[in-house]
């Protein structure tokens, strides 16, 4: 994710210790020629799950405006309630990033 945040993000600051703990972000910056608030965002990568897939972990309790999957070719750039609240109102319990992003009303591809 160090490759998206030197790349797409400016005015960068990064969470603290405590803060990626409590509140679940990772950086704040704003998105270069895309938006020009300031936003936290959750770029913690892909972790294992014990059935070999790539999984990232997810929390209403997050505090992060958007979230970013990395994949092969792009980053997606998600608005971090609307996930939530779809995550909720469909009571999923995982999702697959492909199939629901364009249910999704907010959403930022940016190619690698």
């Amino acid at each position: 994710m160090k490759d998206f945040i030197d790349k797409h993000l400016s005015n960068v600051k990064f969470a603290t210790k405590k803060q990626k703990e409590k509140e679940i972000w990772d950086v704040s910056g704003i998105l270069k020629n895309r938006l020009n608030q300031k936003l936290k965002y959750d770029v913690r990568p892909y972790s294992m799950d014990i059935n070999g897939r790539n999984v990232k972990p997810l929390t209403t309790r997050s505090k992060a405006d958007k979230i970013v999957f990395e994949q092969l070719d792009k980053w997606v750039v998600v608005e971090a309630v609307e996930l939530h609240n779809f995550i909720i109102a469909h009571k999923l319990q995982e999702i697959n990033l492909n199939e629901i992003v364009g249910a999704l009303e907010w959403n930022i591809n940016i190619k690698k």
